[in-house]
């Protein structure tokens, strides 16, 4: 195996994968001027057939699922060891799926039903900052008692007993990032 070439942020590594064009990619997830999510996507409307694995320390389930949804054919955590790398390497490389151990076991926990909607995880985003009902409410340009309700379902759906609790689910999940 050779590394043929490496990155600094998103923006770049879909700039070095056009060039490049190499049979793996290692993607990390976090990663400045355009995340890794964004540049699989745009990677994989341009090279329908790239072949990326996720090698990132988020572990929450929405992470992983958006990491599949944009195009990953891997995902592995960073604190795998040398090895599971090169297994993973190769099965991708050979067409296959791999999701680590780890993230299969995350995946298993949680439903993707359980999905928050685009507008519950806008709310979550400003409850994390600390905002009330009403400051959210402001913000978004809604009435009090619709945000109310959104932060019910929210609490609802990610088995929260708090707001406190809520962000601390979502962030642990990979739901928002704070």
């Amino acid at each position: 195996m050779d590394l043929v070439g490496e990155a600094g942020n998103g923006r770049d590594a879909v700039q070095l994968f056009r060039q490049l064009q190499p049979d793996v990619t290692l993607m990390d997830l976090r990663m400045p001027e355009m995340d890794g999510i964004n540049a699989v996507k745009q990677i994989c409307s341009e090279f329908p057939q790239a072949k990326i694995i996720a090698l990132t320390s988020f572990d929450g389930d929405q992470d992983i699922y958006r990491a599949l949804d944009a195009g990953v054919r891997g995902y592995l955590l960073k604190e795998s060891v040398h090895t599971e790398v090169l297994v993973a390497i190769r099965s991708v490389y050979a067409g296959k799926q791999l999701i680590s151990q780890d993230a299969s076991e995350r995946l298993s926990t949680f439903s993707h039903n359980e999905s928050l909607t685009p507008k519950e995880v806008e709310v979550l985003m400003f409850v994390a900052q600390g905002l009330s009902n009403k400051e959210i409410a402001s913000q978004l340009g809604k009435a009090a008692g619709t945000v109310k309700i959104h932060v019910q379902n929210i609490l609802e759906k990610l088995g929260a007993s708090d707001r406190t609790h809520a962000v601390t689910i979502a962030a642990q999940r990979g739901i928002i990032h704070v």
